[in-house]
């Protein structure tokens, strides 16, 4: 990394503070996750944002200011232990070799979140993903928890409302007599091409997103997107076909026209607080792009 490319260092105190803030804000979203954890008990809903997501409390914790802020210091010392970090002058800050060595993924992360932003959001899913999952099956994802309808109840409510998904990470799960029941054929291939931005669990992804790009994106807009993908994932879980209500998380009744309205209010909230997040992100990708081919 050469000069050019950091910004004026924070000084000690300055980014000592931010971190505290970021730790403070991340430890209250984790108590719960972690009292779980000490009584060796599972959730349904929650555990999601730890196993599927794969980003561990423990480096979840870890704050960084993003690629090209340096950190003045004694205390910036800890951070060489960290990959990406070295010295820049008298100064500790994310490598321009870094950056590099992780260009494809922030120009595959550009390339998605502008294609994404660039297309109309679709809010006539109803969330039935969860439901194409376990259609026709007797394996259910979440064992612990009961259908709401019971099987045969579950297989007519997807049996009478079209399968509109557009995410491929949700689509791969559908089971095989619920796949040719969706209104296209999704592809890894061509995620880029079937994303859109009402979809909740694109949505959920920007979070994702934040983690892949590591220590190049400032950790307050990785917390950002984690608390829209929670409320995302609370919205998702409302509208499946589980019976949530022992772990007091009552249903969206998506097989009603009332519970569809609902669900499309609330997907809208969801959408709506997701677009500034993916256009921050998508700027920061940029930036990140321009710095690679500024500093070769």
């Amino acid at each position: 990394m050469t000069e050019r490319t950091v910004s004026e260092p924070l000084d000690e105190a300055t980014w000592l503070e931010r971190e505290a803030r970021y730790l403070r804000r991340v430890d209250a979203f984790l108590a719960p996750h972690r009292d779980r954890a000490q009584r060796g008990e599972a959730h349904p809903v929650w555990d999601f944002l730890f196993s599927y997501y794969s980003l561990r409390p423990r480096l979840l914790r870890r704050w960084h200011p993003g690629y090209g802020v340096a950190l003045d210091g004694p205390a910036a010392d800890r951070f060489l232990d960290r990959p990406g970090y070295d010295r820049v002058g008298a100064s500790v800050a994310v490598t321009r070799d870094h950056l590099r060595s992780r260009i494809d993924t922030v120009a595959f992360v550009a390339d998605l979140l502008r294609a994404t932003a660039s297309r109309p959001a679709r809010l006539n899913c109803f969330g039935l993903h969860e439901w194409a999952m376990v259609y026709h099956s007797s394996d259910v994802r979440h064992g612990q928890v009961p259908l709401r309808l019971g099987g045969a109840g579950t297989d007519t409510v997807v049996e009478s409302i079209p399968l509109r998904c557009s995410h491929f990470d949700a689509y791969r799960f559908f089971t095989a007599p619920a796949v040719p029941r969706n209104a296209e054929v999704l592809s890894r291939s061509r995620q880029v091409a079937s994303e859109q931005p009402g979809c909740v669990h694109a949505n959920m992804d920007l979070y994702k997103w934040c983690y892949k790009l590591g220590p190049l994106v400032g950790s307050e807009l990785l917390m950002d997107c984690l608390d829209l993908a929670a409320d995302a994932r609370a919205l998702d879980m409302q509208a499946s076909p589980y019976d949530l209500t022992d772990y007091g998380i009552g249903p969206i009744r998506i097989e009603d026209a009332a519970g569809r309205t609902e669900y499309v209010r609330r997907q809208r909230v969801v959408a709506d607080r997701a677009t500034p997040l993916r256009v921050a992100l998508l700027d920061r990708c940029d930036a990140l792009l321009e710095a690679s081919d500024r500093d070769c």
